[in-house]
C-alpha cells in the first residue's frame, strides 16, 4: 500500500515501539493517530511527532468506541490499525494473583479484540484495510513466570489467525509482528531487569519491519514476522 495520506490508528503509540511506529508511518506521509492512558506523555509525543493523541484504554469498551468515532471525525477514514497497547506482569504461577492476571488479558486480548472489531467492521464495508497485531516471540514458546504474558501473547497469536481466516475475503490483511526482547520501557514497567548494549534490538527495528509489510502491494501480505538481534549480548 501507499503509505502517503494512508490513515493510521496506534494503540499504546506514546513510547516504545508504539511510538516508534507513530513516527515511522508518519514521515512516511501517513495521517496518524495514537491513544494511551498517559495524558501527559501521550500529550507530549503527539506534539512532537505532528499526531492526534486520543486517551484512551483499549480495555475500556467505551473508549474504543469513542476512539473510532474520533478518528473517523478528524480523518474521515481508516485504513490501518496496529494493535500495540500490551502489559506484563511475570510471577511463578503458584504467587499469582487473579487481578494481575486479568489485568493483562484485558490489555492484550480484550483490548486487542476490541480494538479489532471495531475496525474490522468498518474495513469489511469499505473491502479494504490492514491490522497489524504487535504480539512477542513469547507467543512461540513458554517460558517460567509467563502465565499471564506468554499466554496472552498465545491468546493474540490465535486470534490473529482467526481474523485472517475471517477477513481476507473482503480483501483486509491481518499481519502478527513477534518481536523478541526490544529497549524500551516494557521492561521497567513490568519490574524486569534489563542491560542495554549495541547488539539488542530498538524500537525503531520493529517499525521498520512493520512499514515494510504495510508497503508491500495490496495483492499480497507477509502473514507473521518474529525479529530476533542477530547476536544479543547481555
Amino acid at each position: 500500500m501507499n503509505l502517503k495520506n494512508a490513515v493510521a490508528l496506534i494503540t499504546g503509540g506514546s513510547s516504545g515501539i508504539g511510538r516508534a511506529i507513530a513516527q515511522s508511518l508518519a514521515a512516511s506521509g501517513a495521517r496518524v493517530a495514537i491513544t494511551g492512558r498517559d495524558q501527559r506523555r501521550l500529550t507530549e509525543t503527539a506534539r512532537e511527532l505532528g499526531v492526534h493523541p486520543i486517551h484512551a484504554d483499549v480495555a475500556v469498551e467505551a473508549d474504543v468506541e469513542r476512539t473510532y468515532r474520533e478518528v473517523l471525525a478528524n480523518f474521515g477514514d481508516l485504513d490501518i490499525l496496529v494493535n500495540n497497547a500490551g502489559s506484563g506482569v511475570f510471577k511463578n504461577l503458584v504467587d499469582f494473583e487473579r487481578k494481575d492476571f486479568e489485568a493483562t488479558f484485558a490489555t492484550n486480548v480484550t483490548g486487542a479484540m476490541l480494538m479489532a472489531r471495531e475496525a474490522a467492521r468498518h474495513f469489511v464495508k469499505r473491502q479494504r484495510g490492514n491490522i497489524v497485531n504487535i504480539a512477542s516471540t513469547a507467543a512461540l514458546r513458554g517460558a517460567p513466570k509467563g502465565t499471564a504474558y506468554y499466554g496472552s501473547k498465545f491468546a493474540l497469536r490465535g486470534m490473529t489467525e482467526c481474523w485472517r481466516a475471517e477477513l481476507r475475503q473482503h480483501n483486509v490483511r491481518v499481519f502478527l509482528v513477534n518481536p523478541s526482547e526490544v529497549l524500551t520501557n516494557f521492561y521497567p514497567t513490568a519490574g524486569l531487569p534489563q542491560k542495554e548494549n549495541a547488539t539488542k534490538l530498538r524500537a525503531e527495528d520493529i517499525a521498520y519491519v512493520v512499514k515494510s509489510m504495510l508497503e508491500m502491494d495490496d495483492r499480497g501480505f507477509a502473514p507473521e514476522v518474529s525479529i530476533f538481534a542477530t547476536n544479543p549480548k547481555d
